[in-house]
This record gives structure tokens, sequence and C-alpha cells, in this order.
């Protein structure tokens, strides 16, 4: 039984009425009075919170399903009462490392009614966790006392990349492969016979199909749409600077979001997609393979994966993708640059690839290094040392950005595609990007 805020008003009530009474009384029949009033009210809490016990509410914690980091999940536990009105306080006890809506839970239940308690969690590692039982509270008929208990629901939760995304994204690629977000086609934009048409004003005459035409007395034309059963590559960096926090969640994150959201795409426009993490060596290899099989095993593959505080060995790994994948490939390396002397190693692994493959070189860059390239310190509040270390900072940073920049020109001078975003918008840019690359026949 825990007390209520009614009952220690009560009790409070009584020591006040007591000096009352001992002006009219002796002092002896004023302490007699209090502890009298003290002892029926008490009784009255224990009945009150013993008579909670036959009307209980059934509490149940939904399914959890696999969680996604860096999302906020939904959690909800549904609460069924009994004959009398419920006032109830819960508390589930999630794992500690995740932050979360709200830390407890409350309602008032009517009678012979059911209501659900939504609240969410926001994980920031992936991994196992275990998520303990509900604990209740219950405020008795008379509100004098609270019940406690605890409903047993411990399971262990896993938390994987980014689903729920992996969903939004699902859907967007269904549309469009089934028409209602349709793509351009063009004369000449494919290597792929889609079918003939009608030939039309500005069309170009090398694609007439002049034996179609002669069978049907009518100028008709070949249209042409992107290949399909392509070959991707993704070598997704799992290295020291990978292991620097973004946005609240570790790069190498935003980056296996990253992959995990461009093996989607290629599966779904047909490709074969093979994913590779490395750091001193290809630690994972995940051959190419096409059909919705692959995705499921590229996300049980790459979910316990973590990186580590080595340096990436950037030739390594391509050398190894040369050695397996004798087709030519479009090849995805997600990292960071830092600068040109810092990045040497990767710059010579990329130039390799050409022009036999299509190297493609994405950076998850900091959007806090942005942030302070354009801060201003020109306040006049701000103390000197303040400003110049505002100044300071500023520089660095821009100084960060043009050395990125720099790296950058050089790899598209040896034809290296590059993509450079802030890590949490990267996911959507690269896919982008993927789709430009089928739909321009670039591989």
């Amino acid at each position: 039984m825990i007390p209520s805020k009614r009952l220690y008003l009560l009790l409070l009530l009584g020591m006040v009425v007591a000096p009352a009474i001992a002006i009219f009384f002796d002092r002896q029949i004023s302490l007699m009075a209090l502890a009298l009033f003290d002892l029926i009210i008490c009784s009255l809490a224990v009945w009150d919170g013993a008579t909670v016990k036959p009307h209980r509410v059934k509490l149940a914690r939904y399914p959890l399903q696999k969680l996604s980091i860096g999302r906020d999940n939904h959690i909800t536990i549904s609460v069924e009462s009994g004959k009398h009105r419920a006032n109830i306080i819960l508390h589930d006890d999630y794992p500690p490392e995740f932050a979360t809506s709200s830390t407890t839970l409350s309602a008032i239940v009517e009678p012979n009614s059911s209501q659900e308690l939504t609240y969410h969690v926001n994980p920031d590692k992936r991994g196992e966790f275990q998520w303990g039982n509900i604990r209740a509270r219950q405020l008795g008929q008379w509100g004098l006392a609270w019940q406690q208990w605890q409903v047993p629901a411990s399971q262990q939760v896993a938390v994987y990349p980014d689903l729920l995304g992996l969903r939004s994204l699902s859907i967007r690629l269904s549309l469009q492969n089934t028409g209602t977000m349709r793509q351009k086609r063009r004369l000449g934009m494919g290597t792929e016979f889609s079918e003939l048409r009608e030939y039309g004003i500005g069309d170009d005459i090398r694609f007439i199909d002049w034996k179609a035409t002669a069978r049907r007395s009518r100028p008709l034309v070949r249209v042409l749409e992107p290949e399909t059963e392509q070959t991707l590559i993704i070598l997704l960096d799992g290295g020291r600077l990978m292991t620097a926090q973004v946005q609240g969640l570790k790069r190498f994150d935003w980056g296996l979001n990253a992959t995990l959201s461009l093996a989607m795409a290629g599966l779904s426009r047909g490709d074969r997609v093979g994913v590779g993490v490395f750091e001193r060596q290809l630690s994972t290899w995940i051959p190419p393979e096409r059909g919705k099989n692959q995705l499921s095993k590229l996300i049980e593959s790459l979910t316990p994966v973590q990186p580590v505080l080595r340096e990436p060995d950037y030739v390594e790994a391509v050398t190894r993708v040369v050695k397996q994948q004798t087709r030519r490939a479009l090849v995805v390396v997600i990292t960071d640059i830092v600068d040109t002397t810092a990045s040497a190693e990767l710059l010579a692994a990329l130039a390799r690839l050409t022009p036999r493959y299509l190297p493609f070189c994405v950076a998850l860059c900091d959007p806090l290094v942005n942030k302070l390239a354009h801060t201003t310190f020109s306040g006049e509040n701000q103390q000197v040392h303040e400003k110049s270390h505002a100044a300071y900072t500023c520089a660095v940073a821009i100084d960060l950005l043009s050395q990125r920049q720099v790296a950058f020109s050089q790899l598209k001078q040896k034809g290296v595609l590059v993509l450079d975003a802030p890590a949490n918008q990267i996911s959507t840019e690269l896919v982008d990007r993927y789709l430009q690359l089928k739909s321009r026949n670039l591989l």
C-alpha cells in the first residue's frame, strides 16, 4: 500500500484541528482525539488499498516488433477495467539506454471499458536489449491509498537498422514500378527494347524500326529503357572515422541505413546487389544476388556488425571486389573524407576501378561542421576569449570544408562519381542519385 495525497491531507487536517480541541478540553484529551483520528484514517487507507486487489485492471503490452534505430518506435499498453472506475499510473521497464517520450503513463478508465496508452522509445544503438515488466499503481475507491504490483512482461528485443525508413522507401519504389509515379522513357535513354510506337515529329530517325515499318505500312520507332539485371556493389567503411557520433547516431549507422536503402532500390530495379563491410580487411561479404530474399539476408547479416577503431584499407577492399566481380558494376564506397592527405589511399583505390567499373564515392558529412563554418561571433556581450574561440572554431571548420572540396575535385578528375551529403539525409539523396544513374543508363 502506498499513501495518496488525500491521506496526507487528512492527517495534516487532524494536526491542525488538535490544537483547537486543546483550547476547550485539556491537552491529554486533544492528543487522544488526534491519535484516534489518525488510527481511523490509516485503517480506512489500509482497507481502501486492500479492496483494489479484486478489481485490478488487466494490463498487456502489445507484442514488440523489431525496433528501428534512430526512430520513434511506438509502444502500446492496453488497459481493461472491471466493475469500478480505475485511476492508474504505469511505468514500463524499457531499456535505460533508450530515449523515451514519457517515463510514466496515467489514465482514468471508466467501468467495464478498455483504453490504450502509447509512448515511444528512440534507440541509438543496434543489438539485443532486455525489456522488463510493467509496474502499475491503482488508486482505491476512496482515494486514500494506491496498490502497486507488477505485470510479468519481460522479453528480449532486437534493435535493427532503420526498418521504418525501408518500409517508406518500399512504398515509394512500388508506386514508381506500378506507374503511379511513372518514369520518363525517351528514345535512346536505354539499351533494352521496351515497345514500338508511331513515329512523331522530332523523333530521331536512327531509332526507326524499318522492318516493323514495312510490315505495318507506317513509320514505327523503338523505345528503349534502362537495362536491368546489372550489378551493384556497396562497400561500407567500418573503420575509425565511422565511429564518430553525428546527429545522435554513429556515422556507421547512418551509412548502414543508406546501404540497405540503396540495396532495396537496386533489388527493386532488378539488379544484383552485393555488400561488403571493411576496415583493415573485408570483414563481411554478401555476394551479389537478386530477389526479395537478398534484402532479408542483408538485414540479418549486417545488423550485428559494429565499427572498430582501425584505419580502413581501401585498396584491400577494392582489390577483393575486383577479384570476385569480373563483370562491369557500379561500386559504391560509403565512407567519409577529411582531406587529401588522409584520403590519399581512398583516391588511389577508387582510381583503380576506372574505366572497367563505375566507382561512386559517398561521403557522410557532419551538419555541425557546416553550421560552425557559417557561425557569426559579432555579439557585443561576448567576452574576448569567447570571440577568439568562436573565430578559431569557425576557421577550422572552413578549412575542413575546403580540403574536402579539394579531395572531391581530385576524385571527379579521375572519373569517380561523388555524393557529399549530411549523414542524416544520405539515404534519400543516395537512392535518388542511383535512380538517376539508372534512368540515364550510365552504368
